[in-house]
């Protein structure tokens, strides 16, 4: 800054040292001479605060000023004639004028980070710039993004949304979400249905983070931002889909059709990978989330693996069983085969439990994607082999 205006009794030195925190982009405390309109001199305790963006470069400065124009001028000799010392001159100006004390306090270092702790726990790369040293006035009845409320239950939204991303898989393929015999699914399912609504009338009243950093507060252009964003997606991932399935009584097919309808839920994770995405500077976190995705694709693959194995392994129409499939040959190595009409159900029965069956799954696609398959569970029809084709290429990237 070549061009910075100081009063003419400026100390050069004080000059100097304010060309150099701007040149150098660092942050200063300076008593610098200033004039007013009526060329009264005023000498203002300035702070400069370099602001960074999120690529950790310099953006524009933050200069404060207090006034301190009552501790700068001389003692009077007509006053020290009458006794009085400087520091008691100091003691009279800091009873009358209270607020001049307060003044000379600092907004703080700007350098000072947050504890990593408070990091950790604020979920949105959006939250409250750091050259912010105020909360903003908003509404009684909008939340702001990063008070604590809202901080905690975006913790208790990414848990049940890793617990969706987990459980609509696993129901859909293994057909554990007949209310029937499954009524401790439902009724999760079901609370999470209601904190996923009521996470939509929040997301509706809460403060977003403008295009300038500024914090929005008007409850109109929140709105607005919601609609625009993720209200469709977080509206089709609370819909009922349990519940309607349970008082379905038409065809079979309908019934599943709500049930494949769970997986639109698992585009809420778009949403956890954005907030997640500040996460990436800490290495310890990093190897954490990346052993995290690895499991998770791992269970979704498993639940693929073992659908194509249900579908194929069994011929409704010809009551046919491929003796070549996977799941024959593992339900023949548990001792459990399938057999057909034993009860007189006329279908299929038997074959090894789901559990065992999600276990087995998940130990294919686990050696499949480290590439390091021990062969005694092994693809044999077209279709699990193009799959395994493919859940190899995903394993070798």
């Amino acid at each position: 800054m070549k061009n910075f205006m100081y009063g003419e009794l400026t100390d050069r030195g004080t000059i100097d040292k304010i060309r150099q925190t701007f040149d150098c982009y660092e942050s200063s405390f300076v008593e610098v001479l200033l004039y007013a309109k009526n060329r009264t001199p005023i000498w203002l305790y300035m702070q400069v605060a370099p602001i960074r963006n999120e690529n950790d470069k310099v953006v524009l400065f933050l200069c404060s000023f207090r006034d301190i124009t009552l501790f700068k001028q001389p003692v009077e000799e007509e006053e020290s004639n009458k006794g009085w010392t400087k520091i008691a001159r100091l003691t009279r100006a800091l009873t009358n004028n209270r607020t001049v004390a307060q003044q000379l306090t600092p907004l703080g270092n700007p350098e000072i980070k947050t504890s990593r702790l408070a990091e950790a726990l604020q979920l949105g790369s959006d939250i409250l710039p750091p050259y912010k040293q105020e909360a903003p006035k908003t509404p009684p009845h909008i939340i702001l993004h990063y008070c604590t409320f809202k901080t905690t239950w975006d913790w208790v939204i990414l848990i049940l949304t890793f617990y969706t991303a987990i459980m609509v898989p696993y129901n859909v393929s293994f057909k554990h979400n007949k209310p029937s015999t499954n009524l401790g699914w439902l009724v999760a399912d079901s609370v999470v249905d209601i904190i996923f609504l009521v996470d939509i009338v929040l997301n509706f009243h809460t403060t977003f983070v403008g295009p300038s950093g500024e914090v929005i507060s008007d409850a109109r252009s929140i709105r607005m931002n919601y609609l625009k964003t993720w209200f469709m997606i977080d509206l089709l991932s609370c819909l009922p889909y349990d519940i309607i399935n349970a008082f379905e009584q038409g065809e079979e097919g309908l019934s599943s059709l709500f049930s494949s309808l769970k997986v639109i839920r698992l585009l809420r994770l778009g949403r956890v990978a954005r907030k997640l995405d500040h996460y990436l500077e800490y290495g310890a976190a990093v190897l954490v989330l990346l052993v995290c995705v690895f499991g998770l694709v791992a269970h979704w693959l498993a639940c693929i693996w073992y659908s194509i194995g249900d579908h194929e392994v069994i011929d409704h129409d010809t009551h046919a069983i491929k003796t070549d499939s996977w799941l024959y040959q593992l339900a023949l190595s548990m001792g459990t085969p399938y057999r057909y009409n034993v009860t007189g159900s006329g279908r299929w029965e038997g074959g090894p439990n789901k559990e065992t069956l999600y276990i087995s799954s998940l130990y294919f696609t686990m050696t499949s994607l480290t590439t390091i398959g021990f062969g005694n569970i092994a693809p044999t029809t077209d279709g699990e082999k193009i799959f395994s084709v493919a859940m190899m290429m995903v394993g070798c990237e």
